[in-house]
């Protein structure tokens, strides 16, 4: 249940919102594009510039690719990030997408950006000619069709207690494809995996700035929301990709992440750690009960998830999906 003075806290922190995005955020007419990588098709030596990416490509490890492909299947799923974000109490009350309010603005410049990755890395992968590109599109298409459910409940402080950790495990999840991509030699793909990596650190710097504002606020009620949100465990967004289906590719692709280091349980004990350092949790003070509880419960937890980390075996052997036979 979102309480009133939780609604109080996001209107008193809209100007913070409003002044990020005037200092820290791209217009479209001022950020990169997809085609800014990509082949150019109107050039004569657009087949010599196909062929170059695909002989780059050949190199990249299966493994790799279907966590890349993965990876962008997650981010072509922004109807639902957009949904989600305008449907949490106190973020979009006017009930209007076009909203001139920040927190609306907000939704909007980030699903923009976010739309960028998705389309450049979808088209970068149709032409490495390596993917199932059909049943890649049947993924796009069930993931949206079956929507998130991110265990966020409505409430605003948990939506971002989420994005502050799903922001930092995309970048990671980049971060990392980026460098198996240099390690395979394809030096164009680790340029587009750390662009957008870099554009989602920023999308991490503003929900972790959002979130200290609230627990500038209201400590207490940060403090419980951060709680509940790691009791509850962080949902990957693309998690309900084969509700509906006879498939099992979100499974593969997690073992796969899991098994070639892009994104690992021992990276997830790092965000906790990061989050509860960034967020000065241990140092927060006048709290009432709940709030104690909250920290002494926090304080802890980055250590048991590192315990936990280091006792899960690597998987033995994973499937490959999304690829041509």
């Amino acid at each position: 249940m979102v309480l009133p003075h939780q609604l109080e806290v996001l209107k008193a922190i809209e100007p913070e919102v409003g002044s990020f995005i005037d200092d820290k955020m791209n217009l479209p007419a001022e950020s990169w594009q997809p085609t800014d990588f990509l082949p150019d098709l109107s050039q004569q030596d657009f087949p010599d510039t196909i062929k170059a990416l695909q002989e780059r490509m050949a190199n990249l490890p299966d493994t790799v690719l279907v966590s890349l492909i993965g990876n962008m299947i997650t981010e072509e799923a922004l109807p639902s990030y957009q949904t989600f974000f305008n449907l949490l109490e106190g973020i979009n009350e006017e009930r209007n997408v076009a909203s001139l309010r920040p927190w609306v603005r907000w939704s909007r410049l980030w699903t923009a950006e976010e739309n960028r990755h998705g389309d450049l890395l979808n088209k970068y992968l149709y032409l490495s000619g390596r993917v199932d590109m059909r049943a890649v599109e049947q993924s796009i298409q069930q993931l949206i069709h079956n929507g998130i459910d991110l265990q966020t409940d409505a409430n605003p402080y948990y939506g971002l207690i989420y994005t502050s950790f799903q922001e930092r495990a995309t970048k990671i999840s980049h971060v990392n494809t980026g460098k198996l991509a240099t390690k395979a030699g394809d030096t164009i793909l680790t340029k587009i995996c750390n662009t957008i990596a870099g554009e989602e650190a920023l999308h991490e710097r503003a929900y972790k700035f959002f979130m200290s504002k609230v627990m500038e606020f209201d400590p207490n009620g940060g403090l419980t929301a951060f709680m509940t949100m790691m009791k509850k465990k962080i949902v990957m967004p693309a998690s309900l990709m084969d509700v509906g289906t006879q498939h099992n590719h979100y499974n593969s692709y997690a073992s796969i992440t899991q098994k070639i280091g892009v994104y690992t349980s021992l990276d997830y004990a790092h965000i906790i750690d990061h989050l509860v350092k960034f967020w000065h949790i241990d140092k927060l003070q006048e709290l009432n009960d709940h709030g104690k509880r909250a920290q002494d419960y926090l304080a802890g937890l980055a250590e048991r998830y590192y315990r936990l980390a280091e006792r899960l075996q690597e998987p033995e052997e994973v499937q490959l999906v999304w690829l041509k036979h």
